[in-house]
């Protein structure tokens, strides 16, 4: 398999006002995440995308973290990001505490893994993935089995937020950091 090399170069040397940004990956990752890198010659956006993901990752969101990174780790399979297939992996694997649902995911409706909420959310995010989105209305009557409508919206907002991540980076050629390797079983959220 042949390596991709990213035709627009990403930064040397971030602006300085990513260093917080920056800093913090640093102490998480241990290296700046590659998107920053590209994301860095337009600061000012790259802090609104990371404040709108900042919001949706929020402590009190209305989606628990476990379907927040399950539904961010379909999207990006979805949109073949090799980058974000990587680090929401890792999320989801870190969130839930092993690589069950991870390595099951691409391949979650026959899955026993899966609870009937989780399945309506997937169902959901590769409907609205889809290009044009494809809702029909099964998905959204199961999707209001499980969820309310703030909890709809604030999963539409997510599934488009990693929608427009996985396509930037991917239309890139940002590659994968390894980062789903450093796994070792410990749940973080």
């Amino acid at each position: 398999m042949t390596k991709k090399t990213a035709w627009v170069k990403p930064l040397t040397s971030l602006p300085v006002s990513l260093k917080p940004i920056s800093a913090m990956q640093k102490k998480h990752f241990g290296v700046v995440l590659n998107p920053t890198r590209w994301w860095g010659r337009m600061p000012r956006l790259f802090w609104l995308v990371a404040l709108f993901v900042g919001f949706l990752e929020r402590r009190h969101a209305r989606l628990n973290p476990v379907l927040r990174a399950l539904l961010m780790t379909r999207v990006s399979q979805m949109c073949h990001c090799a980058f974000c297939i990587d680090a929401n992996s890792l999320r989801l694997a870190e969130r839930s505490g092993a690589l069950d649902k991870v390595q099951a995911v691409s391949e979650w409706r026959p899955s026993p893994l899966f609870s009937d909420d989780e399945r309506a959310a997937l169902a959901y995010a590769e409907a609205t993935t889809s290009t044009p989105p494809r809702v029909d209305e099964a998905i959204k009557i199961e999707l209001k089995r499980h969820f309310n409508d703030a909890a709809i919206t604030e999963m539409t907002a997510l599934i488009a937020f990693q929608n427009l991540s996985a396509r930037f980076n991917a239309a890139l050629d940002i590659p994968s950091q390894g980062l789903c390797d450093t796994f070792k079983g410990k749940p973080h959220v």
